[in-house]
């Protein structure tokens, strides 16, 4: 009977299997949208860009040259900045949970107070408050502190190199397709075919980035085509523009 009581409450306090909330699967989303978005940049910044040579002139070369110079530029700047963001957020966070050690080192009643005051916050009578709050600082208190006042977890934080590293490989991913296809598309059609693969790419990160989200699927794809499609027109016209002007 005692078995049969514990298997009873361990699961009553186990998370179903569909439900998102299991250690580390949010961080693993967040990377995920990361991607996501920077496939978006890749798509949307190099079309604009070889749209844009492609209407100021025909020669393949040229074309060529600008998208690759526009994806690797595109990719290192995302790389630097991912970098420089991921590396400030956890120069912050280590700030923060030193701080939180310090405290507890100093007064710890104190933070065992706060930290039952979080919990009566939350709903629970004082009693059973106070009880948690003992029982998650003997089990560890700093992770009890920091994930109830600062929401974070001191074991696991994003590794910058590997942002880093992740914004460029999606930029450069979403990047190669509308190189691809402007470089390859015969001299008439190029620009149409562009405009087609880069419809079609949007419509298919916008339907990840729907489903990631919990979104409307319709409205975040009409959302990304609508600003493929004005990006890559105003570069189509400023390259007529300049290829009548300047080039011709």
């Amino acid at each position: 009977m005692g078995t049969e009581r514990d298997v009873t409450a361990a699961e009553r306090r186990a998370v179903p299997a569909d439900e998102p909330h299991t250690n580390g699967l949010q961080a693993r989303l967040n990377w995920l949208r990361a991607g996501v978005l920077g496939a978006n940049d890749g798509i949307i910044s190099t079309a604009g860009v070889v749209v844009g040579v492609a209407a100021a002139t025909a020669h393949a070369q040229s074309i060529l040259v600008a998208g690759v110079a526009s994806l690797v530029a595109g990719a290192v700047s995302m790389a630097l900045g991912e970098y420089v963001s991921v590396s400030s957020q956890r120069d912050t966070e280590r700030a923060l949970i030193a701080l939180e050690r310090r405290e507890l080192a100093e007064d710890p009643e104190g933070e065992l107070l706060e930290l039952a005051e979080i919990y009566e916050a939350k709903g629970l009578s004082p009693a059973t408050a106070r009880q948690v709050a003992i029982e998650l600082t003997a089990d560890d208190a700093l992770a009890a502190h920091v994930e109830a006042e600062l929401g974070l977890d001191p074991d696991e934080r994003t590794n910058p190199w590997h942002a880093a590293l992740a914004s460029a490989v999606a930029f450069t991913v979403g990047a190669l397709l509308p190189l691809i296809a402007v470089v390859l598309a015969p001299p008439a059609v190029r620009i149409p075919v562009t405009f087609a693969a880069v419809v079609v790419a949007l419509a298919l990160t916008g339907t990840i980035s729907a489903r990631l989200g919990r979104a409307r699927r319709l409205r975040a794809v009409v959302r990304l085509i609508l600003g493929g499609a004005l990006a890559m027109g105003i570069t189509f016209g400023i390259g007529a523009l300049l290829g009548a002007t300047v080039v011709g």
